[in-house]
């Protein structure tokens, strides 16, 4: 859940692992640190502070240091509360570093075996037993990377970690299970990272570390041996990210300027998708035909975001491909007993394809017998991907912001081309699918279209200045919209909010509507908006304050109390992306009133990569 930097070269390698830092900033932590080994190779020099990478950077203009071989990191914490103490990188006896995402759950046992050997702890962090375990390895007359190997053996649990030590000072070890990570090859000169983005200012070529790899990096180059302990090479890839893709861009925040890049990324991720009248199928890959012939049901795994993408996707698959769908919270699937229906297609949704919970339950789901799975994601190279039978990528471009927008809206374009797919196979007219192709054209404007709602929705923001709570409702496919915007809500402005299907506000929510919660409620012009409108009216008779983004021909007036943002008319079956579109901007703006961190609210991080 946090981010690792690397690196071994011939020149000071600290302004490369600070920036690495500040380039995944966006994955969420609570302090920083860095380890390096001394220019002059005398020692370990080791700088650690509570907070952004900035305090690191301050400090480290008070107290340079310089080496040619280092490890960095930004650490969540899980094991330990956020202090120096417990600050990556780990250091045992001046001699050996270490940085580590991940938990390790047989740290205890490792401890108190550790503890009778005579090792201190100074921290609460389970990765503390790592360093003084590769300590002891190498005390024992292993070289450093027999030692990270001899260590990876017995560790339980999930890790990606980086290792330094003053026997070797030219020498970086890496190793990886369950949590990403990358090697990265420049000109003389290697580094690891937990994603490409760090990287960008010094390479665009890596390797992806499977499950179980061990690899060691030195000034000659790259060797990487698997669980087994048999050399392996692993493809060389090459990225397309930009430099720019990390930079603001005249934007105040990421997540602003991801909103607004909602309708090229949109348009990039149906480029090449769509033919004149029909979705391209052969853009699902190879063996896709087969697999959407034999599917007879749809069972979708995601967290999160995208689990609301995925409860959008339930409503499109049963109503317009009539196909059966089930959709279920990734870390809840793994922990019970299931019915598996035949023919199940297992639809996995991520941006980062490296969320712990998804890629656990997937790996379930093989287990117990469903069938193949496809997943939807953000990043070509990601576990996800690299475990799924198909893979349709959506093209968002790299997502800083924790609070997701453009991934969300482009899952939802990704799972309607599914939708599509799989409705030819259980009715779904061609006139239909022809229909729905030049609806999905038409969402980038769309898009563009909301978007200009942005300064009313500003001012509208204001009268949740002293608010503490806030209800959402839709109903149909709008109700997972309608429960995304709560979840952007409280997760950059802190405002508890929650989300119902309007019909249920009889059944218990009514009892907290007052003048002092707003309810925001989502009216596109369908077959159940007089069912909405009648639950409009309940809130309004128990003095509830509305905000209602509608369509200009449902007939919502506004009044006292009853605030209506129109929002351009759209057809049904693309409108939950497009009134996602106001309901991000209205907690981008409220978080702006409450003054928090829009792009790094407290407490979250952006991939979830620990259990």
């Amino acid at each position: 859940m946090c981010g690792i930097v690397g690196a071994v070269a011939r020149r000071d390698v600290v302004g490369v692992l600070v920036d690495g830092l500040r380039r995944l900033e966006y994955r969420g932590y609570d302090s920083s640190g860095l380890a390096v080994i001394n220019g002059d190779r005398s020692g370990l020099a080791r700088s650690r502070f509570v907070g952004r990478v900035a305090e690191l950077e301050r400090g480290l203009l008070a107290s340079p240091v310089d080496g040619q071989t280092g490890i960095a990191h930004t650490r969540w914490a899980t094991h330990g509360k956020p202090t120096e103490k417990n600050a990556h990188p780990h250091v045992c006896n001046d001699a050996v570093a270490i940085v580590h995402n991940g938990i390790i759950e047989n740290h205890e046992d490792l401890r108190a075996r550790q503890k009778t050997d005579g090792f201190n702890f100074s921290s609460e962090t389970d990765t503390e037993v790592v360093v003084h375990q590769v300590y002891h390895h190498i005390q024992n007359g292993r070289s450093l990377f027999q030692a990270v190997q001899a260590t990876a053996r017995e560790l339980e649990g999930a890790y990606a970690m980086g290792v330094i030590a003053t026997s070797e000072p030219q020498t970086l070890v890496a190793a990886r299970r369950g949590s990403p990570l990358i090697v990265g090859l420049g000109e003389g000169e290697y580094f690891i990272a937990s994603d490409m983005a760090a990287l960008i200012p010094v390479t665009r070529r890596f390797l992806v570390l499977e499950d179980g790899d061990v690899a060691e990096l030195s000034l000659n180059g790259v060797r990487i041996v698997d669980a087994a302990g048999d050399a392996v090479e692993r493809p060389e890839r090459t990225s397309n990210l930009g430099v720019e893709a990390a930079d603001l861009g005249g934007y105040r925040h990421f997540m602003q300027k991801e909103i607004f890049e909602q309708p090229r990324a949109v348009a990039d991720t149906l480029e090449g998708r769509l033919g004149a009248e029909r979705i391209l199928e052969e853009a699902f890959g190879p063996g896709a035909t087969a697999i959407f012939d034999g599917a007879r049901t749809v069972q979708i795994l995601a967290c999160g975001t995208s689990y609301h993408a995925g409860l959008v996707a339930r409503h499109w698959l049963e109503s317009i491909a009539g196909i059966s769908c089930q959709v279920e919270i990734a870390s809840e699937f793994r922990y019970r007993r299931h019915v598996v229906p035949p023919d199940t297609l297992v639809v996995a949704i991520s941006q980062s394809g490296e969320t712990t919970d998804t890629l656990a339950a997937v790996a379930e789901a093989r287990r117990l017998g469903y069938g193949a799975t496809l997943a939807i994601c953000n990043v070509p190279e990601s576990s996800l991907v690299r475990e799924a039978d198909l893979s349709l990528m959506t093209h968002a471009g790299p997502e800083i912001g924790v609070a997701s927008t453009k991934a969300f809206t482009t899952q939802l374009v990704a799972l309607m081309l599914v939708v599509i797919a799989l409705g030819r196979r259980h009715g779904l007219s061609a006139e239909l699918e022809h229909r729905l192709v030049n609806e999905l054209r038409t969402v980038p404007v769309k898009i563009e279209q909301a978007l200009a709602l942005d300064e009313t929705i500003a001012a509208v923001a204001e009268s949740f200045a002293d608010k503490q709570h806030a209800l959402f409702l839709g109903r149909g496919g709008h109700y997972p919209v309608a429960m995304e915007g709560a979840l952007k809500l409280k997760e950059i402005s802190y405002i508890h909010a929650e989300a119902y299907p309007a019909g249920e506000l009889k059944h218990g929510p009514l009892a907290l509507v007052d003048s002092a919660m707003p309810v925001v409620a989502v009216a596109p012009n369908n077959e159940l908006l007089e069912k909405l409108k009648s639950n409009i009216q309940e809130v309004r008779a128990r003095g509830g304050r509305l905000i209602v983004f509608a369509d200009p021909a449902a007939g919502i007036v506004a009044d006292e109390g009853l605030q209506v943002i129109e929002v351009a008319p759209v057809d049904d079956a693309i409108a939950p992306i497009i009134y996602t579109i106001p309901l991000q901007l209205l907690a981008y703006h409220v978080a702006l009133i409450k003054g928090t961190d829009v792009d790094k609210p407290r407490n979250l991080a952006k991939s979830v990569t620990v259990e």
